[in-house]
């Protein structure tokens, strides 16, 4: 495993090579060896990247990060092969929240304090008093209940992504979820807006209720699903730092869903809050001066074992 994280260590410094540079890589071992990559042939023709990395995090994970001038975009890309039962998704949170009070916290941080965590994303908007605008759910345990889209997981399930409603004492998502006693399973996480459903955009992407959001360029966070092969993908794309990256408008970040097969797609909270962190570390540029910013919680993919259970 340290040889292996030396090479995806080495692949991520070239990030810091700057647009349109040329990068050399050295040799690897086989062992460490990435597995022949071929870009969908739509996002080819949707980014025309002029910059394409790829390395496996674990099995089953890859990431990509993809630079291209015409957006000028950076963008990071992390496919998880939900078909294998150790992969599986749970719900990060600040420390001042998992003790019972309010607050906000890095990612990162979060992340030092979780087990198992291959990558985290920044997940739900959130409220001045560092609580979280949608619904989220803890370790099968419903910590906020709202009338939001939103992504939840449990092993043995397809993610689900929609808006939630409420139905007497339960949270329903594609399953209910008691909000008094939980069911000890679940893992959630709210976003907005709803973006893809069986493929359709959803709506217009809220571009004429919210102008200055939807058909504006920001920093994007985003998860998607692809029902046919399994696949979850998880989205950042840098933005607010040209001539680097200028970010997505909401109809952009459905064009590279899209082009990735995405089948069920929910946009996270962006701008300053947009973070991809892998092993750990932060491997995107987030916008702010102050770099990475504190947020209400984290959607993160990890290992763990215990969804084998049974197999």
């Amino acid at each position: 495993m340290r040889s292996g994280r030396a090479t995806l260590a080495a692949v991520f410094a070239l990030s810091a090579i700057g647009c349109g540079e040329t990068a050399v890589v050295a040799p690897v071992t086989p062992s460490d060896s990435v597995p022949a990559d071929t870009l969908p042939a739509a996002l080819q023709a949707l980014l025309r990247p002029d910059t394409t990395r790829t390395s496996t995090v674990a099995a089953g994970v890859r990431y990509r990060y993809l630079w291209s001038r015409q957006g000028p975009w950076a963008v990071h890309l992390v496919e998880a092969d939900l078909s294998r039962c150790e992969l599986g998704l749970r719900t990060l949170r600040p420390a001042a929240r998992e003790a019972g009070g309010k607050g906000l916290e890095r990612v990162t941080a979060m992340v030092s304090r979780a087990a198992n965590v291959l990558v985290a994303v920044n997940a739900d908007f959130f409220n001045a008093d560092g609580t979280p605008v949608g619904s989220e759910v803890v370790r099968g345990r419903v910590t906020a209940a709202a009338l939001r889209p939103g992504v939840a997981w449990k092993a043995g399930s397809a993610p689900w992504m929609g808006s939630t409603s409420i139905s007497g004492d339960s949270l329903m998502a594609a399953w209910p979820i008691s909000i008094s006693a939980g069911d000890g399973r679940t893992e959630m996480v709210g976003g907005f807006p709803d973006m893809l459903d069986k493929g359709a955009r959803v709506g217009d992407l809220e571009v004429t209720a919210r102008p200055t959001f939807a058909p504006v360029r920001h920093p994007r966070t985003a998860v998607g699903y692809d029902v046919a092969t399994n696949k979850l993908w998880l989205i950042e794309v840098d933005g607010r730092q040209l001539p680097y990256s200028d970010g997505m408008t909401l109809p952009e970040l459905a064009s590279l869903m899209e082009a990735l097969g995405i089948d069920e797609g929910l946009n996270l909270d962006g701008g300053g809050s947009s973070v991809m962190v892998i092993l750990g570390t932060a491997r995107n540029r987030p916008s702010d001066a102050a770099g990475e910013r504190a947020v209400v919680n984290g959607l993160a993919l990890v290992r763990d074992s215990t969804g084998c259970a049974g197999r």
